[in-house]
């Protein structure tokens, strides 16, 4: 195994605490407004999306409530001539309804990618019995379905539900999100998407499956061939043997993405309505996918 080159590893997390403002956003402020604003009924936007998703980023990764972004803001502007100050309220109801892209911050890739599949559950940040109610999940948390390119760890697709939402039942949307934005050759999954459903969407896609399939597995086909085979590899060499042979191992992409947005951005949500805490899972995945490609750089 290659020696790690620790001063570049270094030098990349050092990267990742850097808060860079693109000059191009404070020259291109008035153009931004006028497209934004053309055939706009109502108020016109004072500020331009492009400042509002730089304000809603710095929220995110130092956890800041809607006031202590505005303070954050007026610090800011104290270093910057010129730099408007939104009031919380505004920065508040423009973060809800930003357009995240993902496709915006991927790493592009000539050729078949790689994708690791799997689920995590997410804290309703102070919602106690209220969030309960009204987001009806049982246990005071939600789940994020995500796909990661195991190449470069990017999440390329994700999906938000309540904590009753299977695993499994979440595969295929999180395969047709993957699909818009890289060419998918192989998914990796654990015992938790294992059915003939599953398995026959795959092939149906010519996607390669590597699912980990239930130890009490026997290989009968009932319609699905390519699921049978699996099974039959996995009783001949064992599972162990399996996993070599098939580079299961790689699915621990998705693990270490979970891992890294909790430490990151916290286990927990600060939006109350779910549409929106979908909407802040999303740019915390967009945030953390251009960290990655400034490291690539």
């Amino acid at each position: 195994m290659a020696e790690r080159d620790w001063a570049k590893y270094n030098e990349d997390l050092v990267r990742r605490g850097e808060l860079l403002i693109d000059r191009d956003m404070m020259e291109a402020w008035r153009m931004e407004l006028e497209e934004e604003n053309r055939g706009k009924e109502g108020e016109p936007f004072h500020y331009p999306s492009s400042y509002m998703r730089f304000l809603a980023t710095v929220r995110a990764i130092f956890h800041l409530p809607y006031r202590q972004t505005e303070g954050f803001v007026r610090s800011l502007a104290r270093f910057i001539p010129g730099l408007p100050v939104p009031d919380y309220t505004t920065i508040a109801r423009r973060t809800d309804r930003l357009e995240i892209d993902l496709d915006e911050t991927l790493l592009r890739s000539n050729g078949p990618v790689t994708i690791a599949v799997d689920s995590t559950g997410i804290k309703a940040h102070n919602g106690g019995d209220w969030m309960t109610r009204m987001w009806r999940v049982r246990k005071g948390y939600l789940k994020l379905h995500v796909a990661v390119d195991v190449r470069t760890r990017q999440v390329v697709s994700m999906e938000m539900t309540t904590d009753e939402v299977g695993d499994g039942r979440m595969m295929r949307s999180l395969v047709e999100g993957a699909e818009g934005r890289v060419h998918v050759g192989r998914l990796l999954a654990d015992g938790a998407y294992d059915s003939r459903e599953n398995f026959s969407f795959l092939e149906e896609r010519g996607i390669e499956p590597v699912i980990r399939v239930r130890r009490n597995s026997v290989p009968r086909s009932r319609g699905c061939y390519v699921r049978k085979r699996t099974v039959e590899e996995v009783l001949s060499p064992g599972r162990a043997g399996w996993s070599r042979a098939h580079g299961y191992g790689m699915r621990w992409a998705v693990e270490g993405l979970f891992s890294a947005l909790k430490r990151i951005f916290g286990e927990h949500v600060m939006a109350r309505k779910f549409a929106n805490a979908a909407r802040e899972l999303l740019l915390k995945a967009a945030i953390y996918n251009s960290f990655l490609m400034a490291m690539y750089r």
